[in-house]
């Protein structure tokens, strides 16, 4: 008798954005994908839910009805609603921190203060409630400083402020547009990276780095950004760069957490620079991925994802893996914007090589299953090679396909190779 073939397990994706998207095209070869609340690009591949991220309640309903076998979350406003706690305690395997764990990925000011009771390599900093103090520590510092809000957004969160009469207006709109703090710390002279890793809470591993392209205009001109590009590994992280972060800055945060009984389970991604004499400072920390370097960071493991999220979550991870397996491979990621410029249909998608990664950032999929921008930063595109010239040649050659009003995207990280642009 023949056996009857055995359903694919149900995954319910936390999320709405790029690295979302990254994600479930990795996970949907095996799976039945769910996303929510997800977007128009992901519907090729997933069965995309009309659930808030910060609705976890509807969300924990919607997973138990459904018989989702395991939740995955990189929505910030799920962790901060803190879906990690309310899942398990319902029973539901997930792979998301709690919203006390969590913390310093969410809220740079949390960060910065166990920066520097930890003793980390980071920058100077000051965290201000009073928009006039604030002014005043500007005043009686040099410039170049950053000033950032306390809680990751897209838009306008960071800003490299070479003068005292741009820092003073950005920390006025702060205050003008209701923040309640901000961070301002020295500004590092270096090249920005990520180096992101997974944790069970106790044990940790890396999960691959990048090189970041912040700055939206070429030679690292214009403003600070989620991202505009990225480059995966970090070819200027060398092992014992590696091994210093891993052990003087990775594990202590992870042991702080835990023996403060609250263990981070998931991604951490720790933002920083090295400096032209070798030297790393830590600038933040994100909950997950981000969206420009996603797929970049996943194409290159080696091991199985979902297996290693899965460990994680049951408690295996650290009898389970001793290491992770990464390709003998580089993969480069650019942004493509467009600008103040919306509803124009996004054209040349279908003519891409099959082993291209597009993610969408801000589009939408009209009554055609066109898909339109929506203005700023709309898609994602990564490329990998056996070399990174070859990375950054398949990328130049993806990107001339692409067309749609507006288009821009920064030249020289698909051109100029390995140039450092610091």
């Amino acid at each position: 008798m023949r056996k009857k073939k055995q359903e694919p397990k149900k995954i319910l994706i936390v999320g709405n954005s790029a690295k979302d998207s990254a994600l479930a095209q990795i996970l949907s070869k095996d799976f039945e994908i769910f996303a929510a609340s997800g977007n128009d690009s992901m519907k090729e591949y997933t069965t995309v839910v009309d659930i808030r991220e910060n609705n976890v309640v509807e969300l924990l309903n919607f997973a138990m009805e459904n018989d989702i076998y395991f939740t995955i979350v990189s929505s910030q406003e799920a962790i901060k609603e803190d879906i990690g706690n309310l899942f398990m305690d319902n029973g539901l395997m997930i792979f998301a921190p709690t919203k006390d764990a969590a913390k310093f990925t969410t809220n740079r000011s949390v960060a910065k203060k166990m920066f520097y009771k930890l003793r980390l390599p980071a920058p100077r900093f000051g965290v201000f409630e009073k928009k006039n103090l604030a002014i005043d520590y500007v005043k009686k510092n040099q410039m170049p400083l950053v000033i950032k809000t306390d809680e990751h957004k897209s838009k306008n969160s960071v800003m490299i402020c070479p003068s005292f009469n741009i820092a003073k207006s950005f920390i006025e709109d702060c205050y003008f547009s209701g923040e309640s703090k901000i961070i301002i710390e020295e500004y590092v002279y270096g090249t920005p990276f990520s180096f992101y890793v997974i944790t069970d809470g106790f044990k940790a591993l890396p999960l691959g780095s990048t090189q970041d392209y912040k700055f939206s205009l070429e030679g690292d001109g214009g403003v600070w950004t989620e991202g505009m590009g990225a480059t995966s590994p970090f070819i200027k992280l060398t092992y014992d760069h590696e091994d210093y972060i891993m052990n003087e800055i990775v594990y202590p945060v992870i042991n702080y957490l835990s023996e403060g009984l609250n263990p981070y389970m998931g991604i951490i991604g720790f933002e920083g620079v090295l400096t032209p004499d070798g030297d790393v400072a830590i600038t933040e920390c994100r909950p997950f991925l981000q969206d420009h370097d996603a797929h970049a960071v996943l194409s290159l493991l080696g091991n199985d994802i979902f297996k290693v999220m899965h460990a994680c979550a049951i408690g295996s991870f650290s009898d389970d893996y001793d290491i992770l397996e990464f390709k003998d491979e580089y993969a480069q990621s650019l942004v493509l914007s467009s600008g103040k410029y919306q509803d124009d249909i996004i054209k040349g998608l279908d003519e891409l090589d099959e082993n291209t990664f597009v993610e969408h950032l801000n589009t939408r999929q009209n009554e055609y299953t066109e898909f339109e921008t929506k203005g700023d930063r709309a898609l994602v595109i990564t490329t990998n090679g056996k070399t990174l010239s070859r990375a950054k040649e398949r990328l130049s050659e993806e990107i001339d396909l692409i067309n749609f009003r507006g288009k821009t995207y920064r030249k020289d990280i698909c051109h100029n190779l390995v140039k450092s642009l610091w």
